[in-house]
């Protein structure tokens, strides 16, 4: 990788700002002083400092958020806040996107990476990849619309869904469910609800494959995965 797009990509600013950075002598690969921005490095093995400081470089970014509402899953819109402008710089120079994508009005765990093949792998279809909602309903569900919900339900545009899992919560209220889906078309949820004459009140995602939202996260905060969970995300297949 040249050595300019390497610190551009890394928020060391744009190419002209790099270039300056080089001319200056800010930069050593292997203790050598490079000025010229087109030469290569590899930064999985090259020692690289900035002005003496070590430089550790990262291909893909993998964070875990907890959407809050009112934040849509996108990476930019001209009226609502997104996602993306919930991160911090550090973290957006890498150009995470969200992977699926969360209604306006639902919370919970959003994936943003800027690894391509990892939110293929946990999206497609093909793939059977689990999402467990929290799901507040406003009225109970009877145990033919139960049944029409785990066995697949028809959406108002002919879709059947495929086979759904529903456990309540608690005995107490039978209005509040985990539902767990393998698929994750538009408004799924809400409108699977719909099919059976009921209404979402409150929407929420709580696990993604094998992981579950850290309960430590405050709406609109996030954290990097650590290795393990990433690793866990790519054997995330129930196929």
């Amino acid at each position: 990788m040249r050595v300019d797009k390497l610190l551009s990509n890394m928020g060391y600013g744009s190419r002209k700002e790099v270039k300056k950075l080089l001319k200056q002598g800010g930069l050593t690969v292997n203790e050598k002083v490079i000025k010229d921005g087109k030469v290569h490095v590899n930064p999985e093995e090259d020692h690289i400092e900035i002005f003496g400081e070590s430089v550790s470089y990262k291909p893909f970014i993998y964070l875990m958020m907890n959407k809050p509402k009112g934040v849509i899953s996108a990476t930019e819109d001209t009226t609502d806040m997104t996602v993306v402008d919930l991160l911090e710089t550090d973290d957006a120079i890498y150009e995470p996107f969200p992977v699926g994508r969360l209604d306006k009005d639902t919370t919970g765990f959003m994936l943003l990476t800027n690894d391509g093949k990892l939110a293929h792998q946990l999206t497609s279809p093909k793939k059977k990849v689990d999402k467990v909602y929290r799901v507040h309903i406003d009225q109970l569900l009877n145990e033919e619309d139960e049944r029409v919900l785990k066995e697949g339900v028809t959406l108002d545009d002919g879709y059947i869904t495929k086979p759904a899992t529903l456990q309540y919560i608690t005995d107490d209220d039978k209005t509040v469910l985990h539902l767990t889906i393998s698929e994750g078309k538009f408004h799924q949820v809400k409108r699977m609800f719909k099919a059976v004459g009921n209404k979402v009140v409150a929407l929420k995602r709580e696990k993604i494959g094998p992981l579950s939202l850290d309960p430590s996260l405050e709406p609109g905060s996030y954290r990097e995965l650590t290795e393990d969970e990433v690793d866990s995300l790519w054997k995330a297949n129930n196929k």
